[in-house]
């Protein structure tokens, strides 16, 4: 019957200005949802699934949302690691219960974990980090009773890596019993996850139209306080200046992803405020060293040229007008162990000094870039700078989805790529970009850069007890991942999200998945 009513909602909310404010008990937001490829947690890796996950779904523990260094039971009643034995026992809490009004039980979380290796998606490397693959994680995961469980691991990690790594969106538990008798040819329910949740989360999906719109309703079952609000609608609003004027008008109470010019002019006017926010997030260029189609990709000299052909004071200071700030290393400002210094400046003379001595002439690639502010400004940027150097850059802009989509099937020769960490940890970091298994899809295996031996350095650095020692491991990492490697890191952001000024409690933090709905009121 929901549905059945749904598409008047769905067109009320969706066409303009069509009321002064938006309902008191529905939060609308603008944003855009051109880049999910889905909403299955063991699948969502786009920065609008992984902002919109943690509504739907909840972890066995998660960062604390004042301090993310801390990690805190959410799903999880108790735990007690076992450093020696590679274990964690688990006490879940005896009153959760998913939306469906199933009680949480360990053959949930069991489930969970198994579907989100076994299907082996986008994220899944984030779990490998355990040593947990399809082959071997039926042995990893054990009931004890019916609020008991054993997590066990082969890889050298500690208890507190393993904890960091499960309070990843990936590692969201999902209701067996809703999920299973909607799984097809083995799919552990994926297909049926991309468009419906299953989760314990405080909302539940009413619906999901691509490109559209998400609907959310309220889940007052949910572990935790019921949220405040009633309903969420995110709507699909791809053009940054129809999103100023929703929000500007009272037909939206949030506005996501503006750009600098929009944000810039809702400073200081009536009815909104500007929040300005601290973001582990980065942008950065990365060569395919393992495309073919342009033998240049795997030349080092081009990427150490690049590396002085980009306008960083430029793109953030007048371009993205102070959202972003320069930041050249794989760990962001904020993490323990990152890299402070900043060595590239733009210089064409240099780069094409370079790229001389290395006899590379007429140097061109084509460059995958998302459509929307940054990147594309990013991007744009860049073929003008590089263009100095004697570089040509053919851009590919594309939604989000088909962005994401050529890059996990190593289509493109380069692209621009947004990061942010999974969990608050520089593991998280280090294993996607400077380790590369063969198997896992990090960043450096996306991009089809053989690194054996920095590959065992990471791994060295996360077995590390001693954490002084850790850090220096990390620092050492970044300075080769920094010098030698087909990235390119340009800046790290300060998220600024625009709501209405009768829109309290709204919460996020320094990472994606740290985006709070569940204390919103109007």
């Amino acid at each position: 019957m929901q549905r059945k009513a749904l598409p008047l909602l769905l067109l009320a909310a969706i066409s303009a200005s069509s009321f002064a404010a938006t309902p008191p008990n529905t939060l609308i937001v603008a944003q855009g949802l051109d880049d999910i490829v889905s909403l299955d947690p063991a699948e969502a890796n786009e920065l609008s699934s992984i902002q919109t996950v943690p509504s739907l779904y909840q972890r066995l523990v998660q960062a604390d949302r004042e301090d993310p260094a801390k990690v805190v039971a959410v799903l999880a009643e108790s735990w007690q690691g076992d450093a020696a034995n590679k274990k964690l026992t688990i006490k879940l809490r005896p009153d959760a219960k998913f939306s469906s009004g199933n009680p949480l039980r360990p053959e949930d979380v069991i489930f969970s974990y198994t579907r989100a290796v076994t299907l082996n998606k986008s994220p899944a490397f984030i779990l490998n980090v355990l040593g947990w693959q399809p082959d071997n994680i039926a042995s990893q995961l054990k009931k004890i009773d019916d609020h008991t469980l054993e997590l066990h691991w082969t890889a050298d990690v500690s208890p507190a890596v393993a904890l960091n790594i499960l309070s990843t969106p990936i590692a969201s538990i999902v209701d067996e019993k809703a999920v299973s008798p909607n799984a097809k040819a083995g799919d552990f329910g994926n297909e049926w996850l991309k468009m419906h949740s299953a989760g314990s989360g405080p909302f539940k999906m009413r619906v999901y139209q691509p490109h559209q719109a998400i609907v959310l309703d309220a889940n007052p079952t949910s572990p935790g306080d019921a949220p405040k609000v009633k309903n969420i609608i995110i709507k699909n609003v791809p053009d940054p200046a129809a999103r100023r004027l929703l929000i500007q008008q009272g037909d939206a109470d949030i506005a996501r992803d503006l750009g600098a010019d929009q944000t810039s002019a809702l400073e200081g006017k009536p009815g909104v405020k500007v929040l300005s926010i601290p973001s582990a997030e980065q942008n950065y260029m990365v060569f395919n060293a393992g495309n073919d189609a342009n033998p240049l990709l795997k030349n080092p000299a081009l990427w150490e040229a690049s590396r002085y052909l980009v306008d960083y004071q430029g793109i953030t200071k007048d371009l993205l007008k102070g959202q972003y700030f320069i930041h050249q290393s794989f760990l962001p400002v904020g993490f323990a162990g990152a890299l402070d210094n900043n060595p590239f400046k733009f210089d064409p003379a240099k780069a094409k000094e370079i790229l001389a001595k290395a006899g590379i002439k007429d140097a061109h690639f084509t460059l995958d870039v998302e459509n929307k502010p940054p990147f594309i400004t990013i991007a744009q940027s860049m073929q003008a700078s590089f263009a100095q150097g004697g570089v040509k850059i053919d851009l590919l802009p594309a939604a989000g989805s088909q962005v994401y989509a050529r890059v996990r099937a190593k289509q493109h020769q380069a692209a621009i790529r947004l990061w942010i960490p999974d969990y608050f940890d520089a593991h998280s970091n280090a294993s996607a970009f400077a380790y590369n298994d063969g198997k896992a899809s990090t960043v450096a295996g996306l991009n089809g850069w053989q690194i054996p031996e920095l590959s065992k350095q990471t791994l060295a650095a996360v077995a590390e007890a001693d954490p002084a020692k850790r850090l220096e491991l990390y620092k050492k990492i970044q300075e080769e991942v920094q010098h030698n490697s087909p990235y390119v890191f340009v800046d790290q952001g300060k998220t600024q999200i625009v709501v209405r000024e009768n829109v309290k409690g709204y919460q996020q933090g320094l990472n994606a998945d740290m985006v709070y709905y569940d204390r919103v009121s109007k």
